[in-house]
């Protein structure tokens, strides 16, 4: 039996495997086993430093930068995507006067840091600090949606959009109800990545003064002095993999409920005279 790629991996493969990852194992194993000793030579692990974080005004601090990190990126979001979908469609246009202007304004969006676009925002139109981040966060990940769902349809077989034109839908309707709905299933880990990387991107707001979850630690670590920098940094980067996690949780909650929903939705339609079962 074989794959389509490589065979299927005979003993002496699976035992040079094992061993491989044995040692891949072990040498990660060291290496956080080194890391550790050295953060405790510089005794990082005193209890006298992670005290710091029984004071009330500490969490008050990290909580404000947990909620104006997640309300600037809940904000370019909701914008983000109905945009990236709108771009989508201009860039697979039929009407190329459509089509290439909006690749050229895709690669433009796409080639600028978002932190530029940030400053640009800020500077050039005087805007607040949270109107910016989000402007720039908008900018850049509208641009990475439409090429993902651009990729999800031409992914698609042709003669999905052929069956759409042959029962008269014009070619909008056609991208509109069959082809982007498969292609936002198809794309979802990808949408879902891209999500990921704008919930990180708001520590850029650090730039642009916005209040942030990464701006609130550092003014928590400038305030408390350079020996609590470990500890307000390690907690900072711990609630950040914890709501990355909860939102590819969430994610995959939604896939699995879409999945089931279109499973379950599927009916018989009566075709050429002949009747649905029942």
């Amino acid at each position: 039996m074989s794959s389509v790629l490589y065979d299927v991996p005979g003993p002496k493969a699976r035992r040079v495997s094992l061993i491989g990852s044995i040692i891949g194992v072990i040498v990660i194993g060291g290496l956080l086993v080194l890391a550790v000793m050295t953060l405790a030579q510089q005794g990082i692990f005193d209890p006298k430093r992670w005290a710091v974080f029984q004071l009330p005004e500490v969490w008050a601090l990290i909580a404000a930068g947990i909620g104006a990190t997640l309300a600037a990126a809940a904000v370019a979001a909701v914008i983000a995507f109905p945009l990236g979908l709108l771009l989508c469609l201009m860039r697979i246009s039929d009407n190329a006067w459509v089509r290439v202007p909006t690749r050229i304004v895709l690669e433009f969006l796409r080639g600028m840091p978002v932190v530029l676009m940030m400053l640009f925002v800020l500077l050039v139109f005087a805007t607040s600090s949270f109107v910016a981040v989000v402007a720039g966060l908008v900018l850049y990940n509208s641009a990475i949606f439409a090429e993902i769902i651009r990729a999800g349809v031409q992914s698609l077989p042709k003669g999905q959009r052929e069956a759409g034109l042959a029962i008269g839908l014009t070619s909008f309707q056609s991208r509109l109800t069959i082809e982007l709905p498969q292609a936002i299933r198809r794309m979802l880990p990808s949408l879902v990545a891209q999500l990921v990387v704008l919930l990180k991107d708001t520590s850029l707001g650090y730039i642009v003064a916005y209040g942030e979850l990464l701006r609130a630690v550092q003014v928590m670590a400038d305030f408390l002095g350079p020996q609590y920098l470990f500890p307000v940094f390690f907690v900072a980067a711990a609630i950040y993999i914890a709501i990355d996690l909860a939102v590819s949780r969430l994610a995959i909650w939604l896939e699995r409920r879409g999945s089931k929903r279109a499973a379950g939705g599927v009916a018989h339609v009566p075709v050429a005279g002949i009747p649905a079962a029942k």
